[in-house]
């Protein structure tokens, strides 16, 4: 593996971890990761890059060993601490980002709102999620109020290796060495011995806004940096959408993230076989084979 050096960095106020790889005189790679991830996540990818980049990596705030805030999380926060972010380590150039998932709304969302700040842009499995009726505004608000009163948590692991055993029932891709991995960067070892994720458990509590996605086209739609959309064909996402139609040719799994992806001026999709939702711990080889030429272009 490459070795990462772990940062502690103030952003907006609140404790951040975050990990870089390389030299810092080497072209900036910004990674933003998943929901209940950790910038961790990339150390594969990472690995699998030919050329030498400074790579970057939060912990988003309550994930990871980055602080938690008692009130909550917002999307906007997120948007706003890359912006820090990159006020931080690239205060006077366009970054080159890379998301994955809630990492790449991300990303996608920050490039229509400070389009001069973002040099190239990848979204790895990250298109939005599913759209919602404004009629449900009274009814997730009472869901919301209905949680604060009793607030989710984590049940805990009887040790690492048990969080190990989570990861590969979520992926049976994942290899017993990632998952160890992994499980120490997702999770904490307590005194006894067990083990609990180290992420806020308030993540678990539903939002109480509708999901406008006309907003979030019309954001789309003002990126002017060159887009790589990059699909894993056995991902779960196209189904959780709910929009992948069938049609002639049976079920087209691609047609929403087709529809979604018209509204970025200069994207190109593109697919990487035999992974799921992870696909850069299943194929990183194949993910950098991808985002590699396209970054350098």
């Amino acid at each position: 593996m490459k070795p990462a050096r772990a940062h502690r960095v103030a952003l907006r106020g609140l404790d951040h971890q975050v990990l870089t790889w390389g030299d810092a005189a080497a072209p900036k790679l910004f990674f933003l990761h998943g929901w209940m991830d950790t910038g961790a996540s990339f150390q594969f990818l990472v690995d699998a890059l030919a050329r030498d980049w400074y790579a970057i990596a939060p912990d988003l705030r309550g994930f990871g060993r980055s602080g938690w805030q008692p009130q909550g999380y917002w999307f906007a926060d997120y948007i706003a601490d890359l912006e820090a972010l990159l006020d931080t380590f690239a205060p006077d150039e366009p970054a080159n980002l890379v998301g994955h998932s809630l990492g790449g709304n991300i990303v996608m969302l920050y490039a229509g709102v400070r389009p001069q700040r973002v040099r190239r842009l990848v979204s790895l499995d990250g298109f939005g999620v599913p759209a919602e009726d404004i009629g449900l505004a009274p009814t997730k608000i009472a869901k919301w109020l209905d949680a604060l009163a009793d607030p989710p948590a984590f049940a805990p692991y009887r040790d690492l290796e048990a969080v190990a055993d989570r990861l590969q029932r979520t992926n049976p891709r994942l290899s017993r060495d990632k998952a160890r991995f992994l499980a120490s960067h997702w999770a904490e070892v307590l005194p006894d011995g067990s083990a609990r994720l180290a992420s806020d458990p308030r993540h678990k509590l539903p939002f109480p806004t509708v999901y406008r996605i006309e907003e979030v086209y019309a954001v789309w739609r003002a990126i002017v940096a060159p887009t790589l959309w990059v699909a894993a064909m056995e991902s779960n996402i196209p189904q959780w959408l709910g929009d992948h139609p069938e049609g002639e040719g049976g079920v087209d799994n691609l047609a929403g993230v087709r529809r979604r992806i018209a509204h970025i001026p200069h994207a190109r999709l593109v697919t990487v076989a035999d992974a799921g939702h992870m696909l850069h711990h299943d194929r990183p080889d194949a993910v950098a084979a991808l985002i590699e030429p396209f970054l350098a272009g």
